[in-house]
């Protein structure tokens, strides 16, 4: 299968005391033909003045969905401890059905302990938040499935992470795709495992959308992003911080992309 090289923008959630910062940036990558627009699942800035503004994920996800008209939405990624699995299956339905089928159930097992202790989760380990993800994905499943009124789609299922063991074996069950927070370096030796664990379970490989952060500025940006293509990587994401969202790189990354077709 081959799937169509794509222009994803993370706008983090951070930094911007006022909403409206965000609210014209996913407009602006709407109008700039970006393809999928994240935001990212934290209660507190990752970068920058730790007790800095910040939003939550969710919320934020229901209003894109009304704001915008074409354009993928999805959390880079949700951390699977903050919700009932359950819940989060209705609340991505919902926002599926609000965005008329534009919804990425992004996904990840969770990792920044501050917003745990802070909101009162317990943090486990590595391996205890691992496995819970894998307990709740079908759960996740199971829920889309029996849900009145159903998704507009079959909602795709986004996994973020690069564990060998457990997280890439997770990608092989029940991802469409796969966001490695790979570099150039670092994404053919993780590929390499994770079709290793789709021949374990039975799956073509290449019927997993495969995502990675693009890196650099001008030229080097779409160097970086040409030699990710070649490596089999079709949606490219740039990360943009607040309060000013620069859509700069997004903007070069989407003509670079018309001009392949």
């Amino acid at each position: 299968m081959s799937f169509p090289t794509r222009i994803g923008v993370q706008l983090q959630p951070q930094h911007s005391p006022n909403y409206g910062h965000l609210r014209d940036a996913v407009l602006r990558c709407e109008d700039l033909g970006v393809d999928v627009a994240f935001n990212w699942d934290h209660f507190y800035p990752l970068y920058g003045d730790p007790d800095g503004a910040h939003y939550e994920c969710w919320t934020m996800l229901g209003a894109w969905a009304e704001q915008t008209s074409r354009l993928e939405i999805g959390a880079l990624v949700t951390c699977n401890s903050y919700r009932n699995p359950e819940l989060l299956a209705d609340m991505a339905r919902t926002v599926d059905n609000i965005s008329d089928g534009r919804l990425i159930l992004g996904i990840g097992s969770g990792w920044k302990q501050k917003d745990y202790d802070e909101y009162g989760y317990d943090f486990g380990t590595v391996g205890s938040r691992l496995d819970d993800l894998a307990a709740a994905l079908p759960r996740i499943t199971s829920r889309l499935a029996k849900l009145n009124p159903a998704p507009v789609r079959e909602i795709p299922i986004l996994i973020g992470g690069q564990g060998e063991k457990k997280t890439l074996r997770l990608v092989a069950e029940f991802a469409h795709q796969w966001h490695g927070f790979t570099t150039t370096e670092t994404y053919p030796a993780k590929a390499k495992v994770l079709a290793e664990h789709c021949a374990t379970v039975g799956r073509d490989p290449d019927t997993i959308e495969r995502s990675a952060g693009v890196t650099g500025k001008g030229d080097d940006l779409i160097a970086d992003a040409e030699a990710l293509v070649g490596l089999g990587v079709s949606l490219l994401t740039v990360g943009v911080n607040g309060p000013d969202y620069d859509l700069t790189d997004a903007e070069a990354l989407c003509r670079w992309r018309d001009a392949q077709r």
